[in-house]
């Protein structure tokens, strides 16, 4: 399972480290030190809280339509031939339908970082290399 740092955490929140740090220090997000101390937060945690973070939410972001959305891999249902990932990123919430066989060939699993890129109708999906 990939934990994040709090600066990670942030840059995929669209916040400040600072941010993450008050929320994890109230208790909001869960977090665990490593080996050196650093502070940090388990994928499956850091794709529920941005989830629970995303309904919260009161501003509507504008963007035009062909960015490249950072996020966290919040859902992966497998078919038998089809698949669909959900991604949170910031405010956003972008789904992809692809094939079984390209989720198993990036490995997408929940709590994993990836980028959603949007054209027109079309969601694509690459992942980030840890």
């Amino acid at each position: 399972m990939r934990s994040y740092t709090i600066g990670q955490a942030a840059r995929l929140l669209s916040v400040s480290p600072d941010t993450v740090r008050r929320w994890a220090d109230a208790g909001r997000i869960p977090t665990h030190r490593d080996e050196t101390g650093k502070r940090l937060i388990d994928g499956p945690d850091l794709a529920a809280f941005s989830t629970a973070l995303a309904g919260d939410a009161d501003e509507t972001a504008y963007t035009t339509a062909r960015n490249a959305f950072p996020g966290i891999v919040t859902a992966v249902k497998l078919g038998d031939v089809a698949a669909q990932v959900e991604i949170q990123a910031g405010p956003h919430r972008l789904v992809s339908l692809l094939t079984r066989e390209a989720v198993e060939e990036l490995g997408l699993a929940v709590g994993m970082e990836a980028v959603a890129r949007v054209k027109a109708t079309n969601v694509h999906i690459d992942r980030v290399q840890e």
